[in-house]
């Protein structure tokens, strides 16, 4: 099986912390959902005829799009790909953008079954400071809009850590976010992105990175309030409803090959990884001309080892010490092994069963922790 990434980089303004790949200049898109088209076609190959089991619309903001240009979008892609039956298909949506006619729309003409909103906050004033668009209230008359037309798998993502945020403030936030009662919700730290406008605040002194210990109370106060409301944490970011994790993520974490179309948009498929040009008009003129601006890196064992641990052990499911010995060899895995035993001495790890875990206590040292294991030269 595999999956389809579609990098929809079009957005009305930028959002002050995001480093994602993005445009705000709107007359490429024709041209450019023409060459994602094209692309699509031209590297069929690349998933080797698997049936597609994920589909995934990033962004960007793909909630920009009209319903015309998802429709040929997706005419596309279930012409030219074998795609399952029961694939999760997902678009990612501002608050916004979700209004009665459009997600109707959505519903009844695309195969769209999951949507992702970018809530971010439930304080209009950090909303924006964020200098994201929606505010609060829209947040919560978009998922009721969702459900109203039918979407019943709504995911929201959430933003902790903002500058002179207060425990009570997340705890607002995460109570506001419990009574949305939807059955995904993510959460990230607020991360300071070279080039972004909130990097340049941090730079010239206007704003503060936060406290560590403040930063780790929030995170433990997220997974006690989840955790407590029934959510299952299956990703040190991620928590749902039993049985509702994203399919398409958790196809990355377990290293499932993917697709990846449009603008900086990456690929995998096991032994290498791909990426397309950053820049919308020589993404567009690469496809054209039949030649698609795409860098590749060949992974080789250490680096797929390494990969391996930074994505699984992210994840309830943990690392396999069979796939460590079946994927990389006994060498690698007797590595990974001596290199644990002082974590888990330390209860920073734990050996459950087949799979190596991070322990709770050891999620907030995760990145030290992952980097003893990992093979340096």
């Amino acid at each position: 099986m595999a999956g389809i990434y579609l990098h929809i980089p079009f957005c009305k303004h930028r959002c002050a912390y995001c480093g994602f790949f993005s445009s705000t200049n709107q007359e490429w898109k024709e041209a450019y959902v023409s060459a994602l088209c094209r692309e699509l076609e031209m590297r069929k190959e690349y998933v080797g005829g698997e049936p597609i089991h994920t589909i995934y619309v990033g962004g960007g903001t793909p909630s920009q799009l009209s319903l015309s240009d998802l429709e040929r979008l997706f005419s596309y892609i279930y012409k030219v790909y074998k795609v399952s039956s029961d694939a999760e298909v997902t678009l990612e949506v501002n608050p916004d953008d979700v209004r009665d006619e459009y997600t109707s729309a959505l519903r009844s003409s695309l195969p769209i079954c999951r949507l992702s909103m970018g809530v971010q906050t439930f304080n209009d004033e950090r909303l924006r400071f964020l200098k994201r668009r929606h505010t609060a209230a829209q947040a919560f008359e978009a998922v009721d809009c969702c459900r109203r037309y039918g979407f019943t798998n709504l995911s929201i993502d959430l933003i902790y850590g903002l500058p002179g945020e207060t425990l009570d403030e997340w705890e607002h936030d995460l109570r506001q976010a419990l009574s949305l009662d939807v059955p995904h919700l993510s959460a990230y730290h607020l991360t300071y992105e070279e080039g972004t406008p909130l990097w340049k605040q941090k730079e010239q002194g206007e704003v503060e990175e936060m406290d560590e210990e403040v930063s780790a109370a929030m995170y433990t106060m997220l997974v006690e309030h989840l955790v407590r409301a029934g959510y299952e944490h299956y990703e040190i970011s991620n928590f749902c409803r039993p049985g509702m994790e994203s399919r398409h993520n958790s196809s990355y974490w377990k290293g499932i090959p993917y697709i990846g179309c449009g603008a900086a948009a990456h690929s995998f498929d096991g032994k290498s990884r791909q990426w397309n040009i950053a820049s919308i008009p020589y993404y567009i003129n690469g496809i054209n001309e039949g030649a698609p601006r795409i860098e590749r890196e060949e992974l080789d064992l250490y680096t797929r080892y390494n990969d391996y641990l930074v994505t699984a052990l992210r994840t309830r499911w943990g690392a396999s010490l069979e796939n460590l010995g079946t994927l990389f060899g006994p060498l690698l895995q007797g590595y990974c092994l001596k290199n644990a035993r002082r974590h888990i001495d330390q209860g920073l790890l734990r050996v459950d069963g087949d799979s190596l875990h991070l322990t709770e206590k050891g999620v907030f040292l995760s990145d030290g922790v992952i980097s003893d294991l990992l093979w340096v030269e």
